[in-house]
C-alpha cells in the first residue's frame, strides 16, 4: 500500500472498470443466444418449444448455482471466484458452438448457466468492499448497465459475425474474451483494498466512509435462514426481480424472431433493432444509479430512495409494452418497446442497492438467494412463451396475431412489480436492529 498522501488514489475505479468489462463479456455471451436461435433451430431442426426449454436450461442451472457461489464469495474472498465463473462460462459459450444436436445444446447452455451463476452476488460483493454506501447506486448502476451494453451489442455485432464466419465461430469468438479478461483481472485484483499495492491510506479513509457499523469482511458465519425466511424485503425484492426478469428475458430471447416473424424486419436489422432497445434500457439503468443516490441522499432518504424509481419503472414498463402492440409501424411499435425496456431497468440500480443494504453481512449468498427467486421468471418467461407460440401455430395463427397475445401477460406482470416495490423497506437489515435502522433514517 502506498504512503499516505492528501489525494487518494483511485485504484476503487480500477476495480470498477474490471467489473464493468466483466459485466460487458456476461451480456455479449449471454444475448448473443437469441441473435442466434433463427440459425440454430434451422440447422439443428429446433420447434421454437425446445428452443424456449433450451433458453430456461441457462435459467434453471444459474438458479440453482446463485447461492451455493454467492456463499464461497463470502467465505473466501470474490478474486479466485470470479476468475473461476469466467473461465467456466466462456468455456462453454466456446462448446456453444459445438453443439451437434437438440440434448448436446440443452447440456451445454445448462452448465454455461451454471458457469455464470455467482457472477453478480460476487460483483454486489466487491463493490460493497471497495466502495462507500453512498457511492454505491452510481457503481452499481455503472457495471449493471456496463452488462446491459454488453446485451446492446450482443444482436448487432453477433448478427454482423454470423453473417461473416457463421453462428458456431462467433461463439468462440465470445468465449476467447472471458479468458483474457479472467487472466488480467486474477494479475491485478485484491479482495482487501488494503492489501492492493495501488492503494493509499486516503483512498481507504474515502472507501469506508458513511459504512454505519457495516463488516464487510469475509464471514464463515452461518447464515441466519430463519431470520432470511421471515424477511418481507427478501421476498418482495425476490419478486420483484421475477417481474423484471422474466420481461428483460422475453426481449432478450424472442424479441428478435418476433421482429422477423410477426413484423417483417430482415434478419440484420432485427439485430439493430433489438440494439437499441436494449440500448434503451442500458440509458435507463445508467440514470437509474443516479437517481437513486440522488433520492437518498435528499428527501427520500433509505426508504423511498432506493424504491421510489422502481415503482414508477414498473408503471412504465407495464404502459409502454401494452402500446406497442396497439401501433401499427414497426418503428412506433420498436420505440414503445424500448421504452418499456428503460422501465425494466431503472429499476434495477435500485434492486442492486436495496438488495446489498438488506443482506447485511451475507450479501454473496443473499444478494444471490434473491437473486435466484427472481431468476425463475427467466426460467418461465422463454418457456412459456414458446410454448404459447406453438398453442398459437396449432390454431392457425400467423404474423402479429400469433406473437402479440402473449405481450399482455407481461403487462400484468409488471404491475404486479410496481406493486411489490411499494412494500420494500431496504432500512430492515436480515439480522440487524430494524428498529434502530428505521430510527436512524426516518425517511
Amino acid at each position: 500500500m502506498k504512503a499516505d498522501s492528501e489525494t487518494p488514489t483511485r485504484a476503487r475505479l480500477g476495480v470498477l472498470g474490471f467489473l464493468a468489462a466483466m459485466a460487458f463479456i456476461l451480456y455479449l455471451d449471454r444475448v448473443c443466444m437469441g441473435q442466434a436461435a433463427p440459425a440454430i433451430q434451422k440447422e439443428l431442426g429446433i420447434s421454437d418449444f425446445w428452443m424456449g426449454l433450451t433458453f430456461s436450461a441457462f435459467s434453471v442451472s444459474y438458479v440453482l448455482f446463485e447461492i451455493p457461489t454467492g456463499r464461497l464469495g463470502d467465505r473466501r474472498g470474490s478474486r479466485g471466484v470470479l476468475t473461476r465463473i469466467v473461465l467456466w462460462w466462456s468455456a462453454f459459450t466456446v462448446m456453444t458452438g459445438l453443439a451437434w444436436g437438440l440434448w448436446a445444446l440443452l447440456a451445454i447452455r445448462f452448465l454455461f448457466g451454471a458457469g455464470e451463476a455467482g457472477a453478480l452476488p460476487n460483483s454486489a460483493r466487491v463493490l460493497r468492499v471497495w466502495f462507500a454506501e453512498a457511492d454505491r447506486g452510481r457503481a452499481q448502476a455503472f457495471v449493471a448497465t456496463s452488462m446491459l451494453l454488453g446485451g446492446v451489442f450482443s444482436p448487432f455485432v453477433s448478427q454482423r459475425l454470423m453473417d461473416a464466419v457463421g453462428w458456431r465461430a462467433t461463439f468462440a469468438v465470445f468465449g476467447l474474451l472471458g479468458a483474457a479478461w479472467a487472466a488480467a483481472f486474477h494479475r491485478w485484483f485484491r479482495d482487501d483494498p488494503a492489501a492492493h499495492p495501488a492503494v493509499n491510506e486516503a483512498e481507504l479513509r474515502l472507501i469506508a466512509e458513511d459504512r454505519r457499523g457495516e463488516d464487510v469482511s469475509p464471514t464463515r458465519e452461518k447464515i441466519p435462514w430463519p431470520s432470511v425466511l421471515r424477511s418481507p424485503d427478501v421476498w418482495l425484492l425476490g419478486l420483484a426481480m421475477v417481474t423484471m426478469a422474466a420481461t428483460y428475458n422475453l426481449l432478450i430471447s424472442w424479441y428478435p424472431k418476433y421482429l422477423q416473424e410477426a413484423r417483417g424486419i430482415s434478419a440484420s436489422d432485427s439485430g439493430l433493432y433489438s440494439s437499441l432497445v436494449l440500448a434503451a434500457g442500458a440509458s435507463g439503468c445508467l440514470l437509474g444509479g443516479w437517481v437513486t443516490d440522488r433520492l437518498t441522499e435528499g428527501f427520500a432518504g433509505r426508504r423511498w430512495g432506493r424504491t421510489l424509481q422502481a415503482v414508477a419503472g414498473s408503471a412504465l414498463t407495464a404502459a409502454a409494452l401494452g402500446g406497442s402492440v396497439l401501433v401499427d409501424s414497426p418503428a412506433v411499435a420498436t420505440a414503445l418497446v424500448a421504452a418499456a425496456c428503460f422501465g425494466v431497468q431503472i429499476q434495477m440500480p435500485s434492486w442492486w442497492a436495496a438488495a446489498t443494504l438488506v443482506s447485511g453481512r451475507h450479501v454473496g449468498a443473499l444478494f444471490g438467494f434473491m437473486n435466484m427467486i427472481g431468476n425463475v421468471g427467466g426460467i418461465a418467461s422463454p418457456a412459456f412463451f414458446g410454448w404459447l407460440l406453438d398453442r398459437m401455430d396449432a390454431a392457425g395463427r400467423v404474423g402479429r396475431a400469433k406473437w402479440e397475445p402473449g405481450f399482455w401477460a407481461y403487462v400484468g406482470l409488471s404491475l404486479i412489480g410496481a406493486a411489490l416495490w411499494a412494500f420494500v423497506d431496504p432500512r430492515r437489515v436480515v439480522g440487524g436492529d430494524e428498529s434502530n435502522a428505521a430510527a436512524s433514517d426516518p425517511a
